[in-house]
């Protein structure tokens, strides 16, 4: 059980990943489509907290608690921490890269962030504004 739970924070984690770098992907091909859907608040505001988080855990150097809790699990499980099973070492291969120093890992969060970041100021989301009451067509009665 442990070794499925340690597979699933992985699947989690590409999943994560996966969000932000092919939103940020579909953002751009939207943007230069002219796709009213990549300006939805509600996607741009998560894609936004999401990388957000990563570099703020970046920025105060903490781990990230889904590779805390999928080597807790895999501990637990008995397995080494790189993943046992074919499931956690295909995930590991898709999102993991092996640098010998970790700014790399800095560099590339906090760019990518960066990016995020400036895509959402050039192409901004839409705010949906309600209509006031002088603006509202009049009721025929």
């Amino acid at each position: 059980m442990y070794g499925f739970l340690a597979d699933l924070m992985v699947a989690i984690h590409v999943g994560y990943v996966g969000y932000v770098v092919l939103g940020q992907l579909v953002i751009w091909l939207g943007w230069a489509l002219g796709w009213g859907g990549i300006r939805n608040v509600w996607f741009r505001l998560s894609h936004l907290a999401a990388i957000g988080f990563v570099a703020f855990e970046e920025a105060i150097q903490m781990r990230c608690p889904l590779t805390d809790w999928e080597e807790h699990f895999r501990e637990l499980a008995g397995q080494p921490v790189s993943g046992e099973t074919f499931v956690g070492r295909l995930m590991h291969s898709l999102i993991f890269v092996q640098f010998e120093e970790s700014w790399p890992y800095t560099v590339i969060h906090l760019g990518f962030a960066a990016l995020v970041f400036g895509t959402f100021i050039l192409c901004p989301p839409r705010f949906r504004r309600c209509p006031s009451a002088s603006q509202a067509s009049p009721a025929v009665g």
